[in-house]
């Protein structure tokens, strides 16, 4: 009968669960690995102390920055991935934005906005995603925005929640950055793995750590299963990397070294380039009234000015959460009265690509290495300066007093770009189908792959990019 498996998956974020769910309903025999294990559903994921201030939930593994300096990046190791804790908006990319920007130092898709356009329907229905009315004084100040200045216009946010989110004032104010304990939230563990569960031929696997690939005797190229931390191993017809832009190239990367093949492969000196996740900054405005608003985080805004950038509301703030970015002296009554009167902004900025903006695994020699500069990326830092001072002279003029920090290294909520597909071995690392540049049985199932990150959050499209892999590999003979 062969191998007990078709395809191995690493990752159960979006990627590979997206990628999971295609192929198990096409009949595959399919392994999912997942390196860390289901979140509790006891309401733990929604206290602020325990999330917050304990990083209870957190990634503890240190890396260095290009300056050699330690730091521990914001990831998360759990089954479903990064989408337990995201904000559950689900925009799509914008059809130009799939298309090649040399000026902003973007590079382009392999195909355009219609190849994916059948994957983001299937991927909003497959997560019920919904826009919400915007609460009292959002509102108010939207309007207050858009009539001083007709060039901010806003829209709705796509969000992945169940309206009956509004009857649960805890989860309504703890879904942004929380993993919802009733399933309000849609996510990769909810509603494509879970799905799954029962299927004789889908099995899940947590605290299964892959590090490295099983191939071929005669030809390190062709990959014929996995090997985990454990010791345990796995073979399949093909391997699917879904393990994130930050972990997926260090695994591909220690396999060309081990091999010899960083020396003949056309693409392994991208492996692990043109490292992008957005430019982000968090804004905070101050009223001098109380906000009530309990959702919040049902718009996005748009200005022209800044092609490349959104200001998207942010969730629920009061002064247990705005308390865990305060420094400890600040007395509770203060970060409470501010917590009353705060409203959210997340300014997002697309960033380009630079093959020296990169993720290095440095093997067993040291800690992963994170090489990322703005500086490379001069219009993607001077647009987002701009749309920051532009859009904090808004909330000024709207009566608000705001404060503005740029999230910086640690914030990789949107890590993307690592193994970029396109059509040239010489300047990406996958094809259009997600297979691995000169290798066979490799195929790439998160936002490694995405060449650009839009101006908006990631996640629907790699949902969709997986749900495209997973139809293209599911059709693949045995």
């Amino acid at each position: 009968m062969g191998e007990p498996y078709d395809v191995i998956i690493v990752g159960s974020g979006a990627g590979g669960a997206a990628v999971a769910y295609k192929l198990v309903r096409g009949g595959k025999r399919v392994l999912l690995l997942e390196k860390g294990t289901t979140l509790p559903r006891d309401r733990s994921t929604l206290d602020v102390k325990q999330v917050f201030r304990e990083g209870r939930f957190k990634n503890k593994e240190q890396w260095v920055d290009g300056y050699n300096k330690v730091f521990v990046p914001g990831e998360y190791y759990n089954v479903g991935g990064k989408t337990k804790w995201y904000g559950a908006a689900l925009l799509r990319f914008a059809p130009h934005e799939f298309e090649a920007d040399p000026d902003h130092q973007c590079l382009g898709w392999p195909f355009g906005y219609d190849e994916l356009a059948a994957y983001y329907d299937e991927a909003e229905q497959l997560l019920h995603v919904n826009c919400f009315e915007n609460e009292p004084e959002l509102q108010s100040l939207l309007d207050g925005i858009i009539a001083a200045d007709a060039a901010w216009k806003a829209q709705s946010l796509p969000l992945g929640l169940k309206r009956e989110i509004l009857n649960d004032e805890e989860e309504a104010k703890h879904f942004d950055g929380y993993a919802s304990a009733c399933g309000y939230k849609s996510d990769a563990e909810r509603n494509l793995i879970e799905p799954l569960l029962q299927a004789p031929n889908f099995t899940l696997l947590t605290d299964k750590q892959a590090i490295a690939f099983i191939y071929d005797v005669a030809d390190a190229a062709a990959i014929t299963g996995v090997v985990c931390a454990d010791g345990a191993s796995y073979k399949a017809g093909a391997v699917v990397l879904a393990a994130g832009a930050m972990t997926s190239p260090r695994i591909l990367q220690d396999h060309l070294a081990v091999t010899g093949l960083d020396r003949s492969l056309p693409s392994a000196v991208l492996v692990g380039a043109n490292f992008k996740f957005h430019v982000n900054s968090a804004l905070l405005g101050f009223s001098r009234f109380k906000n009530p608003d309990v959702l919040r985080k049902t718009a996005i805004l748009f200005n022209d000015k800044f092609p490349h950038s959104t200001v998207q509301c942010l969730g629920w703030i009061d002064g247990d959460i705005l308390g865990t970015q305060l420094p400890a002296a600040v007395p509770k009554f203060v970060a409470s009265a501010l917590g009353e009167r705060a409203i959210g902004f997340f300014v997002t900025t697309e960033d380009g690509s630079d093959p020296d903006n990169r993720i290095v695994s440095c093997g067993q020699a040291g800690l992963p290495l994170m090489n990322y500069d703005l500086r490379r990326l001069k219009p993607a830092d001077k647009e987002h300066r701009r749309l920051v001072r532009a859009f904090m002279s808004r909330l000024i003029r709207a009566g608000l007093i705001g404060v503005d920090r740029y999230i910086g290294m640690a914030g990789t909520a949107h890590a993307l770009g690592t193994l970029v597909t396109g059509t040239d071995p010489q300047a990406s690392v996958i094809d259009g189908d997600g297979k691995v540049h000169g290798m066979r049985g490799l195929y790439v199932g998160d936002g490694s792959a995405l060449p650009r990150s839009s101006r908006v959050n990631p996640a629907l499209t790699i949902y969709a990019w997986g749900l495209r892999l997973g139809e293209h590999l599911a059709r693949q003979p045995a």
